[in-house]
């Protein structure tokens, strides 16, 4: 696969494009003055958001691949992307090596997409979908347009989960300016992408929200799971802001589109 580079040359039309991608905004570039401020003083996260990359397809670096479906041709093929792990390696056992491979073979079955469960976290972030922060003092909730998925941050709180779920429990607190939620409480039935790339009900997630300036954020995901990797792992990635003229968050209500998949057998022999 190519590799990317700081700048990078396009040919359109027989026409040579340079164009750098250096132009990028980084973490501390404007002044912390001149951040979106919330009536409490910290940084104002509400707004709709979007990661802009293929990390739902496979979160490591890969190739653009013909997709599962071939009757769908390149509509439903694997584009090609940088990976948004960091040092592209994520740790895991050798025996749950084995099960990810297999996850991969087997994904039209198997990825919780497919059937419309709830992406989890931190894969509800950077599916091709924007979601919606909502902040206040004591909560930030997170509504995601892919399957009317939320979630509650709860600032400061010392509660526990009271059972697992698909979006795990979080509890938030602010260091300097960078929002960080502590979850837990996951289920171990969702998936971090197309790929396989699995986790365990001993998942545990730290997520990081920096604001980079109004318009963009940097997101940090540090992943914990004793049962499925060896170590601890991060990935990263942008969000940008939705700034166009009255944007809104959608529905995706994907459920009808599943249900066929999942009961239409049962359905069928009913019928008869």
């Amino acid at each position: 696969m190519r590799k990317l580079i700081s700048s990078a040359m396009m040919v359109v039309a027989g026409i040579v494009v340079m164009f750098s991608l250096a132009s990028l905004p980084t973490a501390g570039q404007v002044p912390a003055s001149r951040l979106p401020r919330a009536p409490d003083g910290k940084p104002n996260l509400t707004g709709l958001w979007q990661a802009i990359n293929s990390a739902n397809w496979d979160i490591q670096d890969h190739a653009a691949r013909q997709g599962p479906v071939i009757a769908l041709g390149a509509a439903f093929s694997v584009p090609e992307g940088a990976g948004v792990v960091e040092g592209n390696e994520i740790p895991y056992r050798p025996e749950a090596l084995a099960q990810k491979k297999e996850n991969f073979s087997k994904a039209m079955t198997l990825d919780p997409e497919v059937k419309c469960f709830l992406p989890g976290v931190p894969r509800a972030t950077y599916m091709p979908y924007p979601f919606q922060i909502v902040q206040s003092p004591t909560t930030v909730l997170i509504a995601y347009e892919y399957d009317n998925a939320s979630r509650i941050v709860y600032m400061n709180s010392k509660e526990e989960a009271a059972a697992d779920s698909w979006m795990g429990w979080s509890r938030g607190r602010w260091e300097g300016e960078t929002l960080v939620v502590d979850v837990t409480g996951f289920n171990d039935r969702t998936w971090f992408d197309r790929a396989g790339n699995y986790h365990s009900d001993a998942l545990h997630v730290i997520e990081r929200y920096t604001p980079i300036d109004a318009d963009h954020l940097m997101y940090e995901a540090t992943i914990e799971d004793p049962k499925v990797f060896t170590r601890p792992w991060k990935m990263s990635m942008p969000l940008y802001r939705r700034v166009e003229k009255n944007a809104q968050l959608g529905e995706y209500l994907c459920v009808e589109f599943a249900e066929e998949l999942m009961y239409g057998s049962l359905t069928k022999q009913t019928s008869k």
